[in-house]
């Protein structure tokens, strides 16, 4: 049964969504993942939001840009919680989602990751779902410990060949 619930407005967010889901993945969390827009199929999406924890979902990602609803709207009928990636705009570079997202009345909170963060949504949801998972709380772990090994080996490269070397293996 799916723990998470993914839901973007607009197919253009899925390679920001497909990171979310890929750590879920790696963590070993179910999830669904949808795209229901907010303005153009309310009816839809209040559907979906209000089923969503008989489904089983515990907690929501949602991507969206420009005005940014799907977020908020989500953590107005979802009594659990609710992560908002800002997608990046053409316009003014992401940071109006961002702050329609972040900016919500008192009483409707959304957690808000960086602009396009879709990976680190992915990690919250689960450290949300691992408050009461100990099994998916040692695979954070582990996660974290792969993490560290993998910048310690990159600085062990970078004291072997210096920097010039490194620049040049960055560029292949």
């Amino acid at each position: 049964m799916a723990k998470v619930g993914i839901v973007m407005g607009s197919d253009s967010d899925m390679p920001v969504m497909a990171k979310a889901a890929e750590i879920l993945d790696e963590l070993g969390v179910d999830y669904e993942m949808t795209i229901i827009s907010a303005h153009r199929e309310p009816d839809i999406f209040f559907a979906w939001a209000k089923a969503a924890e008989e489904k089983g979902i515990e907690v929501i990602i949602a991507g969206a840009g420009k005005a940014a609803h799907l977020p908020g709207m989500c953590a107005a009928i979802f009594p659990l919680p609710v992560i908002g990636i800002p997608m990046k705009t053409s316009d003014l570079g992401g940071v109006d989602s961002l702050y329609s997202i972040v900016q919500m009345p008192s009483g409707i909170p959304v957690a808000t990751v960086a602009i396009n963060g879709g990976a680190n949504a992915g990690i919250l949801a689960a450290k949300i779902l691992a408050v009461s998972d100990k099994e998916l709380r040692a695979r954070l772990k582990d996660y974290s410990e792969k993490l560290k090994n993998d910048v310690v080996k990159k600085a062990e490269k970078l004291e072997e060949v210096g920097y010039q070397e490194y620049l040049k293996g960055m560029k292949k």
